[in-house]
């Protein structure tokens, strides 16, 4: 199959392999993706995605992970793998030539992983200890009791590095449990840059212990996942998280779940977040920075999700004008959800994310991890390009319309000194958005 940005083949299996050429560049970009990540981490094993993505490294098939180093870094190669909310991805960057070498690697750590116990009590130890250093940044604090608010105990209510005391307690026989499921709910191979005439015969014969079978994902794939993660804060529900910290700063995160990169009024919301919080010409960062001067630090958290992906308002005040940071933080939410943006807003905000776009898609890895992202989310492959037209046909009716819809019930979680933290709760009690 042909697409506009590239061509789609099939590797042994059935892993659909998107083969993105670029002339004059000597280097080789591959991703991986396979969908799943820490969503569908095992009850009581919260953390098992991200302790398995950093074992595929450490020896598969027949390189120790010792050997598979020295081959990488041999090569001036460059190869890491993570875990995020909705997949795994393993990532490489080689010299073309390195290619029939290299690439294979990718398919034998998913397959063949060795996830020996001195590794597993390895990685286990970074990752324990990337826990308490985030326990330790009062901003880590704020989105962590946030993310608690939004999706509970749902798929997305934890980091994928998991939680302390259901780490510690995994173990070898936990995570081989979950090798047979890698690509059983999808997985999408890219390549981007100089392509090696034979990628596909390349992956299958790797596949020597026999294919990777991958199952495409059912097309009502992401309906079907956020019917599991919810929609939005229940206004029968908690909606504020107060989290004591002895600084200087109280940090605000305001915000609620939305819809899925796919869903039709996504693009919207990222409209709007390229409004709120890009540059300094931002509306959050002009009203909160520039105009009041309550913000160190301020700006918005959109990520592209699967499920109902977050919605965030962030700042970083002084203590001693909790109220008025919180206030201020508020109002501009709900100016968000009254009052439509001006043409020379909506055409300011367009321009960003066209640049947004652009400077995105600069280097060979970079148009790999989009493409993958984009197949993962069931999108078309030209859809980085099919997007720059839509927004031309939103005007400021329509983002008013979308953020009514999607915005109207935000929680508020609060990092900071206790006085801070009191002041700030008063501010949220007696706005209309907290009822």
């Amino acid at each position: 199959m042909s697409a506009s940005s590239g061509t789609v083949l099939a590797v042994s299996g059935g892993c659909p392999l998107l083969l993105l050429p670029r002339r004059g560049v000597d280097v080789l970009a591959a991703r991986l993706w396979i969908e799943g990540g820490s969503r569908l981490d095992p009850p009581g094993q919260r953390g098992a995605h991200q302790l398995l993505a950093g074992l595929l490294s450490r020896g598969s098939g027949q390189h120790s992970g010792e050997a598979l180093a020295d081959l990488v870094e041999g090569c001036g190669a460059g190869l890491r793998c993570e875990a995020h909310e909705d997949h795994l991805v393993l990532s490489l960057k080689c010299a073309p030539d390195d290619a029939a070498e290299l690439l294979p690697l990718l398919i034998e750590m998913v397959q063949q992983p060795w996830l020996s116990p001195d590794q597993l009590e390895l990685e286990r130890q970074l990752n324990l200890q990337t826990l308490q250093r985030q326990r330790e940044d009062p901003f880590q604090c704020a989105h962590d009791a946030l993310r608690e608010l939004l999706y509970g105990q749902g798929p997305y209510g934890h980091d994928p590095l998991g939680v302390e005391a259901e780490l510690r307690s995994i173990d070898q026989a936990c995570l081989r449990r979950l090798v047979p499921g890698l690509g059983q709910q999808g997985a999408w191979l890219v390549l981007c840059g100089r392509l090696p005439d034979d990628a596909e015969a390349l992956f299958s014969a790797a596949m020597q212990p026999g294919p990777w079978m991958v199952q495409p994902r059912p097309g009502d794939g992401v309906a079907e996942l956020v019917s599991r993660v919810p929609s939005g804060c229940s206004s029968a529900g908690r909606r504020l998280a107060c989290t004591a910290e002895d600084t200087e700063q109280l940090i605000l995160m305001l915000g609620t779940s939305t819809v899925p990169l796919a869903h039709p009024d996504s693009l919207g919301l990222r409209l709007l977040s390229a409004h709120l919080g890009i540059g300094m010409s931002s509306r959050l960062f002009v009203s909160l920075r520039e105009e009041h001067g309550l913000a160190y630090d301020v700006g918005i958290h959109a990520p592209a999700r699967l499920g109902a992906a977050p919605f965030v308002f962030h700042l970083s005040s002084s203590s001693d004008r909790a109220e008025e940071a919180c206030t201020r933080l508020l109002q501009e939410w709900e100016r968000l959800i009254s009052v439509p943006l001006s043409e020379a807003e909506l055409s300011l905000a367009k321009a960003k994310f066209r640049g947004q776009e652009a400077m995105g898609r600069q280097t060979c890895g970079q148009i790999a991890d989009r493409s993958a992202l984009v197949l993962a989310h069931g999108l078309p492959a030209d859809y980085p390009g099919t997007c720059l037209q839509q927004i031309d046909a939103l005007d400021p009716g329509d983002l008013l319309k979308v953020a009514q819809t999607h915005l109207q019930a935000p929680c508020l979680s609060l990092c900071g000194p206790g006085e801070a933290l009191r002041q700030a709760r008063r501010a949220w009690e007696r706005h209309p958005l907290s009822r």
